[in-house]
């Protein structure tokens, strides 16, 4: 038997809940941290997909005309 959760059954539409500010009141059903909504990412891996994913993209576009 399946066992639900309850965040499986959030609506897709649903707003997400506030940043949280004060944890001891909100304790049972606490929003999301400050640092989890605004934490920068320093490493991330949009920069290089920026230039693979059209480069990767033209080539296969060439492949696909001359080639095939």
């Amino acid at each position: 038997m399946e066992t639900k959760h309850e965040e499986g059954n959030q609506e897709p539409l649903k707003p997400h809940k506030p940043i949280e500010t004060d944890y001891a009141k909100h304790q049972e059903d606490p929003g999301p941290s400050p640092q989890a909504v605004n934490e920068y990412d320093k490493n991330g891996a949009a920069v290089a997909l920026k230039w693979i994913i059209p480069i990767l993209i033209l080539a296969l576009l060439i492949y696909w005309l001359f080639f095939k």
